[in-house]
């Protein structure tokens, strides 16, 4: 029994390791994830009950989209995501999109598989230069909790004053919820260079240079983040 027990945790362990290896596949539909990112906001953004605040897109200084992320596990949970990064400039407007992974783990009592959208506010100048060093814990580099929701959310809550993240996800299978507390970000050059057409990009001369040519979903996501921010 005791063997059988290393077994189970052993292939889990291998399995994860398998999953979270997948950044080597993300430069593989960078278009099509950034639209996976549309349509994730159109829908979270679908009912306003149960929508993220539009008052908080509007002063995010930055948002993190992980259109299906997955995550599955039995006593040793793990999540793999490949989403994007979109940061507003100096003069308010939403930039061109990064792409980045964000890879997670707990242990305990858990089963089952789900696939789960993410979407992260950040909310500090600080964090989102954290973001942009290339890698960032959460929790750890950033403090980090679940956003409210809705139109009455209230701006003056203690969650909103002392976290420099808000997290809000919608999941669909059998896990029973989605914490990103530890969950670690890091940017993914190739899926980056892919997108773009040019290796070696940084995030600030994406966001600055104007020799950086986008894809037309960027502008199509651009338009929907601001939509959501103003309205």
């Amino acid at each position: 029994m005791a063997k059988r027990g290393v077994l189970a945790v052993f292939t889990v362990v291998l399995g994860f390791s398998l999953l979270l290896g997948g950044p080597a596949m993300a430069s593989v539909g960078t278009d099509a994830k950034v639209q996976a990112s549309i349509s994730v906001m159109k829908e979270i953004m679908g009912i306003p009950e149960n929508a993220i605040p539009p008052y908080l897109l509007a002063q995010a200084h930055a948002i993190a989209i992980f259109p299906d992320m997955l995550k599955g596990g039995f006593l040793l949970a793990g999540s793999y995501g490949l989403g994007v990064v979109v940061e507003r400039d100096d003069s308010g407007r939403w930039g061109n999109p990064v792409f980045f992974h964000l890879v997670g783990a707990s242990f305990g009592f858990q089963a089952g598989v789900q696939s789960t959208d993410g979407v992260l506010i950040f909310k500090s100048i600080r964090s989102v230069q954290k973001l942009y060093e290339g890698r960032i814990t959460l929790g750890l580099d950033a403090s980090i909790a679940v956003g409210p929701v809705g139109r009455q959310a209230n701006a003056d809550t203690d969650v909103l004053l002392r976290s420099e993240v808000l997290a809000y996800s919608r999941s669909r299978g059998l896990f029973g919820g989605v914490s990103f507390e530890g969950a670690v970000l890091q940017m993914d050059y190739g899926a980056t260079a892919d997108f773009y057409n040019q290796p070696g990009l940084l995030p600030s001369e994406i966001l600055h240079s104007p020799n950086v040519t986008a894809p037309p979903v960027a502008h199509e996501l651009d338009s929907v983040l601001d939509w959501y921010s103003t309205h």
